[in-house]
């Protein structure tokens, strides 16, 4: 338990810088390293994501939204930060003061931006977004070129970058991925001949690092794989992934229900005999999927218990009949490892109907992150460390070692 709670994911630290590290090895120290921290860093806490990643040498952030970018600099955060979605030209001068890098898509944004960084005293860089084949944001490679020119004469920016994002990198079928790439270099090569020299090209997301080298130009954007989560379950790691969050909580009751009686809302679990359940804190309103309902299930003393009945905003029931020694508060792990079994991300998705990006991302605030670095715990999201919040979380982690 820490500090009263009954429910908080851990962040290590330690396997967040391990999945950069073997990404650098891959690619090679030539190609630099985009952390995509966006959405609160999938869900495992953007400020000290960013940090680990870049102390084991990312060498530029990567966000959606600017506002992200604004919470990095508060947060103490010097390194570049690329803005990927769009901001508005009413956000110029958001962008300016915080010297972040935007995306870029339009004449009246690059006017607006080129303007505000003129009255900030600074040079702002852009990347330019190719829509090659994804159809979302972006503009088309036959634009591109006409575009750069009419940037390039807008004191106050500068072309940095110019990137592309893959529709369908995880597939193994690569003939769209490959038609995407050579779009994105045939516009690469149109704006060398224009005599416009983009700093950095990237265009590669976890997946296609890990399948396409050709991809990597001189700079990726490592998203999903820098969690130790995979791009896809048909883009197996070419590197060593090390998942960095387990969702843990505790049992709240144990009780032995009689036979013919309904669990939760809805009653669709009937026991069939006496079973021994505990109760879980944890649901929905946690970001925990209500599709496990009688899907999924939860680690108790290193043992599979299966989710009884529907999984409710707060809570849910689970059988551990065959857990003896199960007690009120034991530690539930709902993600991650305990003993010898481990519920990873993508067994979630699975039953959940989704896909491991969204187990982690849907964590909400209420879920207190801890993160742990060199085996200690160094800080926390949403509780004070002080007042006995460090030893609570020791002494419950040694009274469950041994499961």
């Amino acid at each position: 338990m820490y500090s009263g709670t009954v429910t908080w994911a851990e962040v290590d630290l330690d396997a967040i810088a391990s999945n950069v590290q073997e990404c650098i090895h891959y690619t090679g120290e030539n190609v630099q390293v985009f952390a995509v921290v966006k959405a609160n860093a999938y869900g495992h806490g953007a400020l000290p994501v960013a940090r680990a990643a870049l102390r084991a040498g990312a060498r530029r952030l990567a966000v959606h939204r600017a506002l992200e970018g604004v919470e990095l600099r508060r947060g103490g955060i010097q390194a570049p930060i690329l803005i990927m979605g769009y901001t508005p030209a009413q956000g110029a001068d958001v962008l300016a003061r915080n010297r972040l890098t935007p995306a870029l898509t339009t004449l009246e944004c690059a006017s607006a931006y080129a303007a505000a960084a003129r009255r900030a005293g600074w040079l702002m860089p852009i990347h330019i977004k190719v829509d090659t084949g994804m159809s979302r944001f972006g503009i088309t490679p036959d634009q591109v070129t006409a575009f750069a020119r009419q940037v390039g004469e807008l004191p106050g920016i500068q072309i940095e970058g110019l990137f592309t994002h893959f529709a369908t990198a995880d597939w193994r079928d690569q003939r769209h991925v490959l038609e995407q790439l050579t779009a994105f270099r045939l516009v690469a090569q149109d704006l060398q001949a224009a005599g416009i020299h983009p700093v950095l090209l990237h265009t590669a997301n976890s997946a296609a690092i890990m399948r396409l080298p050709q991809a990597h130009f001189n700079a990726v954007r490592l998203g999903v794989a820098m969690y130790g989560m995979l791009p896809s379950e048909e883009c197996p790691p070419v590197f060593k992934l090390r998942p960095a969050l387990t969702l843990k909580s505790l049992v709240t009751r144990v009780d032995t229900i009689p036979p013919h009686h309904g669990i939760s809302y809805g009653r669709t679990y009937i026991t069939q005999k006496p079973t021994r359940i505990a109760l879980v804190p944890v649901g929905y309103g946690d970001g925990y999927h209500r599709l496990l309902s009688n899907r999924g299930s939860v680690l108790v003393h290193g043992q599979r218990a299966p989710i009884l009945g529907r999984v409710c905003m707060d809570q849910f029931v689970v059988d551990i009949s065959h857990i003896s020694e199960a007690q009120i508060e034991d530690e539930v792990v709902l993600l991650g490892e305990q003993g010898t079994d481990a519920i990873r991300a993508e067994e979630l998705a699975r039953l959940a109907e989704t896909i491991n990006y969204e187990i982690t991302t849907a964590l909400l605030p209420r879920v207190i992150r801890i993160y742990r670095e060199h085996g200690k715990l160094i800080e926390s999201s949403g509780l004070s460390l002080a007042h006995g919040g460090v030893e609570q979380v020791q002494r419950t982690d040694h009274r469950t070692s041994d499961n």
